[in-house]
């Protein structure tokens, strides 16, 4: 009788059917998933680490100001795109846009050199010329520019990005161009709206008790600004970083006992990515990427939103398994004993082959079952989310 009641079919469906149907759920919810284990490690994070330039912002930047030292602006521009004309990254086709819509002739390059994070190298008209952070281009030349000539560089373009754009819900990057013999002649900077959920996000991250921090490569000012805007405090705030240095954070992290999960949009992002407990990728146009290749979930909505969705899911999820497996050894542990004859002596009572035999498909059928009550999760985070937007646009009236 104890062979027929005992169900060890509810312990081997009380983590298989939770996570099916946790991970057909966000698939609906355009989360892809890659593995049931991805929800079980995102469910236990407790620090979520950012980039900024796609990520946070929009990933769509476009030219907003350019600046040179003794030459035409147009002359500046025609030369990034030459160099960037290869290039995926966001900024380069914010460089090369520019350079087609004011109808400028790009020249051919040769001897192409990307340094990931870092800046692009290329021949143009026979001199090099170089394109990207400011200590990376001034190390490719032999002659340097004057502190004094690069300040007033800077100032320059970035006053005139703050002219044309009188939003604070905008970030700002600025990258300089060098070329052979003559060291750094101009700079461009590149402006990018913040998402429209960014802010929101990381509110909703932090009252989950999970910490949220900033992984960018971008100048400190505007990673700061970006940060102060969205409620990422200084401690979590690091500029200025190479991809490995990125990767060097997390682990440092990881190494501390923490669980991290990465949320990123490119190349640069990959390592990152890859190395985190869980990589999350914003999918951008509907395109395969470097990124999304090395994460363990794909966010096919592109909203930023979706990382506080995906840890709903996985959070009710792996509940539901504890639930599961708290039913299937409560029922074997009661249920075995009663079949030996335990309750015979003083109760007189004797479980029959078919009682046994109904018991046990309904602690199986009771599992399906609560692992099927996980649908009525999206319904519950539509509601909280609602709730959460509704106190959160109260927050801002009363800020007001």
């Amino acid at each position: 009788m104890e062979d027929v009641v005992s169900c060890p079919c509810a312990l081997g469906l009380a983590t298989p059917t939770a996570i099916l149907v946790g991970t057909s759920l966000g698939a609906k919810q355009g989360l892809l998933i890659r593995g049931g284990d991805v929800l079980e490690r995102l469910a236990g994070i407790d620090y979520i680490t950012l980039d900024k330039t796609g990520t946070l912002t929009e990933g769509k930047p476009a030219v907003s100001a350019l600046a040179s030292l003794g030459h035409e602006e147009s002359e500046i521009l025609r030369i990034a795109a030459a160099v960037e004309k290869t290039a995926s990254h966001p900024i380069a086709k914010a460089i090369i846009t520019k350079a087609e819509s004011l109808n400028l002739s790009i020249p051919i390059t040769n001897r192409q050199l990307t340094e990931p994070g870092s800046g692009t190298l290329a021949e143009v008209d026979g001199l090099l010329v170089a394109v990207g952070k400011l200590n990376w281009v001034c190390e490719r030349f032999q002659r340097r520019t004057s502190s004094f000539d690069l300040k007033r560089l800077e100032q320059s373009v970035i006053s005139q990005s703050s002219a044309t754009s009188s939003s604070s819900n905008h970030s700002s990057t600025v990258v300089y161009v060098g070329r052979e013999g003559e060291g750094i002649i101009g700079a461009i900077a590149i402006s990018d709206n913040l998402r429209p959920d960014a802010k929101s996000t990381i509110t909703r991250l932090q009252q989950k008790g999970i910490k949220t921090v900033l992984l960018s490569g971008d100048r400190e000012e505007a990673v700061a600004t970006v940060a102060k805007t969205v409620g990422i405090d200084n401690e979590f705030v690091n500029a200025s970083l190479m991809p490995q240095q990125k990767s060097g954070i997390i682990s440092s992290l990881q190494e501390s006992g923490h669980h991290v999960a990465m949320v990123g949009d490119g190349i640069n992002d990959a390592p990152s990515l890859a190395l985190a407990d869980v990589g999350i990728a914003l999918r951008i146009e509907g395109q395969e990427n470097a990124a999304s290749n090395a994460a363990s979930i794909i966010l096919l909505g592109n909203r930023l939103s979706q990382v506080v969705e995906a840890i709903d899911l996985a959070r009710a999820t792996m509940g539901k398994v504890r639930q599961n497996l708290t039913w299937a050894v409560a029922y074997n542990v009661v249920a075995i004993p009663m079949a030996a004859g335990i309750l015979l002596p003083h109760f007189d009572f004797a479980m029959t082959p078919s009682l046994s035999g109904g018991m046990m498909a309904l602690s199986s059928i009771f599992v399906v079952s609560n692992s099927l009550l996980l649908q009525f999760h999206g319904h519950q985070r539509k509601r909280e989310k609602s709730n959460a937007d509704n106190r959160y646009q109260q927050n801002e009236a009363t800020l007001l």
